[in-house]
């Protein structure tokens, strides 16, 4: 009987919270309806939304001469890419493989298509695995566009670390792979 007593007394508090909080809500609600806060907000997005589209606007010009110049390094290179220039030397296939990927960078997506027509050619799996990595993150192409927004110091230090980084991780990829299996 006292669970019962208590259980009724814990669900009626529980109900006199809510609706204190929902009467507190509401005030608060409407203290800033009624102070102007709201048109402050719409004002500033309002503002902050021109701003974006005129960096937009500034921008598209070197976001398209990106795209063109991505778009010609990936049409150019996998015809010059073959099992011919690699195959001679785990650490020069994985040079050339991040070398070749951060020349032509591009989406995901199309790098895993491009590595598997790559392994299918017989290129190694060191050299694809750089290249699919570098191909993702570093960006040569996109170099001046990136300097032009996250800053020139930025954009180089943060190319140069994904470039070691894309040497690094083909070997670790694969010499895990043989651990495994």
């Amino acid at each position: 009987m006292a669970f019962s007593v208590q259980t009724r007394h814990t669900n009626m508090l529980m109900i006199v919270t809510m609706n204190l909080s929902s009467i507190m809500a509401v005030e608060f609600i409407s203290l800033v309806w009624r102070s102007g806060v709201l048109t402050m907000i719409k004002a500033r997005l309002k503002h902050s939304a021109k701003k974006t589209l005129r960096t937009f606007i500034n921008i598209l010009p070197i976001i398209a001469g990106m795209l063109l110049l991505t778009s010609l390094a990936v049409v150019l290179l996998p015809g010059q890419i073959s099992s011919d220039l690699f195959g001679q030397n785990d650490l020069v296939d994985v040079l050339l493989g991040a070398s070749f990927g951060s020349v032509a960078a591009g989406h995901p997506i199309a790098s895993y298509v491009l590595g598997g027509e790559l392994l299918a050619e017989g290129v190694t799996l060191l050299a694809v695995t750089a290249l699919i990595v570098s191909w993702v993150t570093v960006g040569i192409v996109q170099l001046p566009a990136e300097a032009l927004l996250l800053g020139k110091r930025f954009a180089i230090y943060r190319n140069l670390l994904c470039f070691v980084f894309a040497i690094a991780i083909p070997f670790l990829t694969v010499y895990t792979l043989q651990l495994i299996g």
